[in-house]
């Protein structure tokens, strides 16, 4: 739209209608994508790559949200901007919906076959995948669709098999028995974080072990009887007074009947229970340590499923807890199990399915995490570390990379990354490689695929052409500038990214880690499909609009923080949108016919003028600072107060006297003042409420195509008057306390009143005086005096402001006795202020510790609270006298 093709704003504000159509219009002017311009300063941001398994929640607005606010912002400052865009294959959970699909319509994964599973599992994809994006696009998120990636794309795959094929090379990932966290009920190995634990009500089950050829027998505790049939030693502590006599004895396993040794082991715990314990190297992690020690046998009883196996005889079949039952009962009958005492504990519970998590013996692939994590760890301690925003949440991360074990990467499942190793079929020999092997008719490759985090761990350089690295993306964009994401995957993803990026690419991912807490609802709760707590984002744009949305979600919390949803603050945010659109409104319907080569800064402006132009300064000083340190929440409070209190409430009245007025000349400077102002206000709320603030200023008076490129609001010190914001203060309070007077007495703004103001020094009577238009207009007197002497009548109201004194004659209006009274209540509030600014400079601590500006702030303060105390005193005396 040209400048001259303004038309107004229609009078009431619809999100619906400014929203629609504009996302469409941003995408062909190609405003998102990244132009590698090479007189511009890169700036990149990674999506966190939302999973292709439904729709996006409200935890997804609010991440996307404040990354989208950070690159619209860059943008405007005159950087390259890559925002990419992409999502995540979520192996175990793409998979389990897929399979319930098929289960509805009657078959299986396996009656399909791996081929064709897949080919339903891509049309899964391809359809979620457009959602994802509708959803994007109700955002209004300024996304780079021409480098949109997807974990199992081919790039991508290409990069996670040259990470493995290295990895193996340098002997940091390896194939082994191990115990590992099993879900039964989806067949697959999980990683440690994939385990949520709940404390549950269980059992200890107390039992006697009878050993070999004597009448004693040993006692020990176990929460899983079921294992016992996998026993195959006891332990004790070798110091153990008690039973140095039994070490290398055997004992006989209950019901199975089988000879298990007594062993030593400093593992074992003297002061806990008996201070012996049943070892199953096959079921419990710690077990299997011990039993490599001691060469023990690993005898495994269960399923995949978590049903019983062949080794657990007449069990056999039946499920793990089943099975528990029984062998209780057995064990009771036959005299062995002797005490039966409640437990609570925690217990692994699969984040996926919600199944028992099983600790299992089995073949999987690992990678060797101490050496990588040392060198993650190490760049933490550098110049170039990554910069965590909250502070706080590096400890996080360096708890976990401390103590960190060696990461199971083998899935038993087929949608994912496969494996890129084959095994010989006679020799048992592993080919890892890019390629199968020559002669593939004698090679069969893993079945199972990799997790899912082992490919996201590489996003922040997979999505930019790595392994590739004369890419002309990864050598321009990477490393990126700002990662934003939830406190709750630091372990998942932000250590993995960290670890593979500085291992890999020899760099750090990002330069910042921005971490914010989880969305609860109004009650503080997590929301979660259980309660049917959930907010739908979708509905919230549909009832208020995605600008008040996205201002809520960014302004409702500070960074690491959890953010509690409220409806009532949305609509306060509509309410705000509803106020810069009424706003823009007005100005647009004073702006007929004027251009943008019309703004005219030169001429002659008014205090309001000056006092506007001087707090859009110190606006645009505190929103650029706030929102570059990611503190939304206050640079959104510094917008809302300068757009509601100073430029609707205060100056646009005031702008009123010269639009309604005959002198062109003000008029034209005031229409000046108004459409710079809007504009540079436009800019700044864009990165917040982007969809408004476009509809706005493609109506202003304005140059480009898209505020989207607008350049971004700068501070112009010409525009800053700190005289004329210490007028306009005093001209405000006058004309709050007349109103706040009118109100105490029941006295409509309509009616006229005499008013009297006594001025400290002729410098401020010379102030007001020039300003008495602005009084005339917002105080309605029917007669205005102004003088450094005045002749003060007896019965008045009165109030004072800094530098002068306001009386209102009000013979006949006023209950004299409740004058009196309100001035005692001024007099004590005075009186109050004096006493705790003074309370506060007496205090040598922090008289000596505090900045010198902060003191003298307060010695300002004691000053002024001084006078006011004093003049009110004095007015009371007169009233009484």
């Amino acid at each position: 739209m040209s400048n001259n093709e303004q038309t107004s704003l229609p009078s009431k504000y619809n999100p619906q209608e400014v929203e629609k159509g504009r996302y469409q219009f941003w995408l062909e002017g190609k405003y998102f994508e990244a132009t590698a311009d090479p007189d511009k300063e890169p700036f990149s941001i990674v999506i966190p790559p939302p999973n292709v398994t439904g729709k996006l929640h409200l935890g997804h607005a609010w991440d996307t949200t404040m990354q989208d606010t950070i690159s619209r912002m860059k943008r405007m400052q005159g950087y390259d901007v890559l925002w990419l865009p992409g999502m995540d294959h979520a192996g175990i959970a793409t998979q389990a919906k897929v399979e319930a699909k098929l289960k509805e319509q009657g078959t299986n994964r396996y009656e399909l076959g791996r081929e064709k599973f897949l080919e339903k599992s891509w049309e899964w994809k391809e359809e979620y995948a457009d959602f994802i994006r509708s959803q994007w696009e109700k955002l209004g998120l300024a996304l780079d669709y021409s480098r949109e990636r997807f974990t199992l794309d081919e790039g991508l795959s290409d990069a996670v098999k040259e990470v493995f094929i290295k990895l193996y090379e340098k002997g940091l990932i390896y194939r082994g028995e191990y115990i590992i966290n099993w879900d039964p009920q989806t067949k697959t190995a999980l990683s440690d974080i994939e385990v949520i634990y709940e404390e549950i009500q269980g059992k200890f089950y107390h039992m006697r072990y009878p050993i070999k050829d004597s009448d004693e027998t040993i006692e020990i505790a176990t929460t899983r009887p079921e294992t016992m049939l996998g026993d195959t030693a006891v332990a004790v502590h070798p110091k153990d007074e008690r039973y140095k006599h039994l070490i290398g004895k055997k004992v006989v396993l209950p019901i199975v009947g089988r000879e298990i040794e007594i062993v030593a082991d400093d593992y074992v715990d003297m002061e806990f229970g008996s201070g012996a314990v049943k070892i199953t190297p096959a079921h419990d992690p710690n077990d299997f340590e011990i039993g490599n020690r001691h060469n023990l046998e690993r005898v495994l009883v269960m399923h995949e499923d978590g049903s019983m196996n062949e080794n657990a005889g007449k069990y056999q079949g039946l499920d793990r807890f089943e099975c528990r039952k029984q062998i209780v009962k057995d064990l009771q009958e036959q005299g062995v199990l002797f005490e039966i005492e409640d437990h609570t504990h925690q217990v692994g519970h699969s984040e996926r399915s919600g199944a028992v998590v099983e600790p299992y013996l089995s073949t999987q692939w690992f990678v060797k995490m101490e050496p990588l994590a040392k060198e993650a760890l190490d760049l933490q301690h550098e110049e170039g570390k990554v910069n965590f925003v909250p502070e706080r949440f590096e400890r996080t991360y360096f708890n976990w990379m401390e103590n960190i074990r060696d990461w199971c990467i083998s899935r038993q499942l087929w949608w994912g990354h496969r494996i890129p190793a084959w095994y010989h079929k006679e020799t048992k020999e592993i080919y890892v490689g890019k390629e199968a092997p020559a002669d593939i008719e004698n090679w069969e490759q893993d079945e199972d695929v990799l997790d899912t985090w082992f490919s996201s761990a590489l996003w922040p350089f997979s999505t930019m052409g790595w392994p590739n690295e004369k890419s002309e993306d990864f050598k321009r964009y990477f490393p990126t500038d700002v990662l934003v994401t939830g406190y709750d995957i630091i372990f998942f993803w932000v250590a993995r990214m960290i670890f593979q990026s500085k291992e890999f690419t020899g760099e750090k991912p990002f330069k910042d880690v921005l971490i914010h807490g989880l969305i609860r609802d109004a009650e503080g709760r997590k929301m979660s499909k259980s309660l049917g707590n959930g907010v739908d984002p979708m509905d919230v744009i549909e009832k208020y609009g995605a600008d008040s949305l996205r201002y809520f979600l960014l302004t409702g919390s500070t960074p690491g923080q959890d953010l509690r949803f409220h409806w009532e603050k949305v609509e306060s945010t509509w309410n705000f949108a509803n106020k810069v659109w009424n706003a823009s409104r007005f100005s647009l319907m004073n702006m007929e016919g004027f251009t943008y080569d019309d703004i005219d800064l030169t001429g002659e402006l008014t205090l309001a003028d000056k006092w506007i132009l001087t707090r859009l300064n110190e606006t645009i000083d505190h929103v650029t600072k706030n929102t570059a340190k990611y503190e939304f929440g206050e640079a959104g409070r510094h917008l809302y107060n300068f757009i509601w209190d100073e430029l609707c409430d205060w100056y646009i009245e005031m702008a009123k006297l010269p639009l309604y007025g005959d002198d062109e000349v003000k008029k034209n400077t005031t229409r000046s003042v108004l459409a710079h102002v809007l504009d540079q206000t436009m800019r700044m709320l864009h990165p917040y409420m982007p969809f408004i603030t476009e509809e706005i200023w493609q109506q202003l008076p304005h140059q480009g195509d898209s505020i989207t490129v607008a350049k971004w609001p700068e501070v112009e010190e010409k525009y800053h008057d700190e005289t004329a914001a210490a007028e306009m203060k005093r001209l405000v309070s006058i004309i709050k306390s007349v109103r706040n007077s009118r109100a105490e007495v029941d006295t409509p703004m309509s009616k006229q009143i005499q008013m009297l103001i006594q001025a400290e020094n002729e410098t401020i009577r010379q102030e007001l005086e020039g300003n008495r238009d602005y009084l005339e207009r917002f105080c309605n007197p029917s007669e205005l005096t102004i003088a450094v002497n005045l002749d003060i009548p007896e019965k008045a109201m009165t109030s004072v402001v800094t530098g002068a004194e306001i009386f209102l004659p009000l013979e006949g209006l006023i209950d004299f006795d409740k004058e009196i009274e309100r001035l005692e209540n001024e007099h004590t509030k005075w009186t109050k202020e004096v006493e705790r600014v003074q309370k506060k400079l007496s205090n040598q601590g922090f008289v000596s510790k505090a900045p010198a500006a902060v003191v003298e702030e307060e010695k300002r303060k004691e000053s002024d609270y001084l006078d006011k105390q004093a003049k009110v005193k004095a007015r009371l005396d007169e009233l009484k006298g």
